[in-house]
């Protein structure tokens, strides 16, 4: 008995490393840190596909927008191959330090508090903060908010400004997992105002005149600046996007890029 198994279970060894050697290698999210060397290094862009005209889904379940455009732009100058992956903002920064995501780019602004957990290229985008109401809104600046219902999408600039304006904890603040139930919000009388960068504010109301809103500047928002956020201490990649950015923007993609989106 013992000499009829040795030969079976010599065969069935021989069976399941043939087996193993057709199988590819399990895909990962990769780890550029790990192999920042390798051309075919496939690294996971996460974006809140929720900000037109930056970032949003088309009819194909695809990733389109400014942001999308230009991280195509800066990965094929610098040599690297992406994948875009829709991720809610609210979760963003976690799923970038758990390894799930290897850059972000959403209209992330730079901020000293957010240097303190992930490292940015240099700024690729100029924003501000805008105030949207109802046309029959007497709000003329943004102190006006301070007894009204603002709404924001969590997480962002507009949530940070409004908790400064009103109190962290102030119910007054509604959050939104994204900007078009903010202005969903809005448009149903849930809130007052909505608060949000100049680029998505502008787009909304752009894309929806017949819904009666308004526009408000305000000199008491400081100008902000988007990058591109890695992993804290991911040189060699922060390395190779700040070199294609440059690239873009001497080579005169960036602006045509802009100009897609953006122009009057």
């Amino acid at each position: 008995m013992k000499r009829n198994i040795l030969p079976l279970l010599a065969l069935t060894c021989v069976c399941a490393a043939l087996a193993a050697c057709g199988k590819s290698a399990p895909k990962t999210s990769a780890s550029p840190a790990d192999a920042a060397n390798l051309a075919t290094v496939e690294y996971v862009v996460g974006t809140d596909a929720a900000y037109a005209p930056f970032s949003s889904m088309n009819a194909q379940k695809e990733a389109v927008g400014f942001e999308i455009d230009t991280i195509k732009a800066i990965a094929e100058r610098a040599g690297i191959h992406i994948k875009v992956v829709n991720t809610p903002f609210d979760g963003i920064f976690n799923a970038l330090a758990q390894g799930d995501r290897d850059i972000l780019i959403s209209s992330i602004t730079i901020t000293d508090l957010r240097k303190q957990t992930v490292d940015f290229t240099n700024p690729y985008f100029e924003a501000n903060q805008l105030i949207v109401v109802p046309i029959i809104s007497g709000v003329k600046q943004f102190a006006d908010l301070k007894t009204l219902k603002i709404g924001v999408q969590s997480a962002t600039t507009g949530d940070e400004a409004s908790q400064r304006l009103v109190g962290k904890n102030n119910p007054n603040v509604k959050r939104f997992e994204s900007m078009p139930l903010a202005f969903q919000e809005l448009d149903g009388g849930g809130v007052d105002a909505v608060v949000g960068d100049n680029g998505v504010v502008v787009n909304y109301v752009k894309n929806n005149n017949g819904k009666n809103f308004k526009v408000i500047t305000d000199p008491a928002f400081p100008k902000e600046y988007y990058g591109i956020a890695v992993k804290k201490g991911n040189t060699a990649l922060l390395a190779k996007l700040n070199k294609g950015l440059a690239d873009i923007k001497a080579d005169g993609t960036a602006d045509k890029i802009y100009a897609k989106y953006f122009a009057d």
